[in-house]
């Protein structure tokens, strides 16, 4: 019989009880090397734990199930995933297509880094399909998706802009750490490859530094492995155990972080300070009916802009006592940042620019009530 639920998958792809022990937690296998029996005779492919390492494995096989793909592939951080991948898929001469208000990370690394190559780009505002379509060139290679994005919650329609990217022979990336494989699966919707930051909601608490991509296609995934090894931006097996540990939970967390978020919304929604707010759980959001679709729920990222500007956005993030000021995000504890002065800095004087006055919020799974009031305090100051 075939178990796939999340939940289940979450707690036993690649998990199976230590075959010498009955161990039922995979083991951190702290080691850099492996005894072999004979020369190039490897115990089930492993001979340096740069190239493989059990626990590795364990959370890359995780992975790839909970993503429905072919292959998962661990690395030390999002942006060694991101690195990898476009080192592997793009050379000099190619075009990449990216959201209107990517990650600051993602930005600096293809401005400032792939851009050197010989890569062009072009920052579009991907909840418009016909944006995409129009910024296609003959030479674009990829297509780099967040949805929702961060830190304004736009919402890209997967399946429409896979189609696009695959009539001009582009592969769609989608970066699915905002979601999470919980809330959405872009593979199922015609997307080639998923990037995470595993350091967020997928490893859970703060405590461990990761990144991941899955691939829907096995032979992009054996290229892949290959940048892996050569590069070796890998994660150590603490790292991988880590973040294995946090898989197990992660359904259960979503729920109580979009539980707790709708929450929040509906604070921020009525109250004078606030501008606008930024979720795509609202009726309102242009991008709303696209993620009723493709997502299980709205997740627990929340923006909102105030009224009173680039001050009052300041204030507001250094009078909460409950919602730590802080850079990332998807923990179990709240965080509340300033996008324009931290996460995103690095667009600054860019057509990718975030607004001054905007506030970008991880809804924790703290006291719903706690929260709410946090940031009605913070408001009134």
């Amino acid at each position: 019989m075939k178990f796939d639920g999340f939940e289940t998958l979450a707690i036993h792809a690649g998990q199976e009880p230590d075959a010498g022990t009955g161990a039922v937690v995979v083991p951190i296998y702290q080691t850099s090397t492996y005894a072999q029996d004979g020369v190039g005779g490897m115990r089930q492919g492993y001979e340096y734990s740069r190239t493989k390492n059990p626990t590795r494995t364990a959370l890359e096989e995780c992975l790839a199930a909970l993503e429905s793909g072919a292959r998962g592939l661990g690395f030390a951080s999002g942006m060694a995933a991101e690195d990898t991948l476009l080192r592997t898929v793009l050379s000099p001469g190619d075009h990449i297509i990216i959201p209107g208000d990517a990650y600051g990370g993602t930005f600096r690394l293809i401005s400032k880094v792939v851009e050197r190559w010989g890569v062009s780009w072009d920052a579009v505002d991907q909840t418009n399909a016909d944006a995409v379509r129009d910024a296609m060139r003959p030479n674009t290679k990829v297509v780099w998706t967040e949805t929702p994005t961060n830190p304004l919650l736009g919402i890209t329609d997967i399946e429409t802009v896979a189609q696009i990217a695959h009539d001009g022979d582009a592969l769609l990336v989608v970066d699915n750490t905002f979601a999470s494989p919980y809330l959405q699966q872009p593979l199922t919707l015609g997307a080639d490859v998923v990037v995470h930051s595993t350091t967020k909601y997928i490893g859970g608490h703060s405590d461990v530094v990761g990144g991941a991509l899955v691939v829907a296609d096995a032979e992009l995934g054996e290229q892949l492995a290959f940048h892996q090894n050569t590069m070796g931006a890998i994660p150590g097996p603490f790292d991988s155990w880590l973040t294995l540990r946090g898989v197990k939970t992660l359904g259960v967390r979503m729920d109580r972080h979009s539980e707790n978020a709708e929450r929040v919304v509906a604070a921020l929604e009525g109250h004078s300070a606030v501008r606008r707010v930024y979720y795509p759980g609202l009726d309102t959001h242009p991008g709303h009916k696209i993620a009723e679709r493709q997502m299980r729920s709205f997740g627990g990222m929340v923006s909102f802009a105030l009224r009173d500007g680039e001050k009052a956005a300041l204030q507001v993030c250094e009078r909460t006592k409950v919602f730590t000021l802080g850079e990332s995000l998807g923990g179990v504890e709240s965080l509340i940042e300033h996008p324009g002065r931290m996460t995103h800095a690095s667009t600054a004087g860019s057509a990718l620019e975030v607004p001054a006055d905007l506030v970008r919020i991880s809804v924790g799974i703290e006291s719903g009530d706690d929260l709410v009031a946090d940031l009605l305090q913070a408001l009134e100051g």
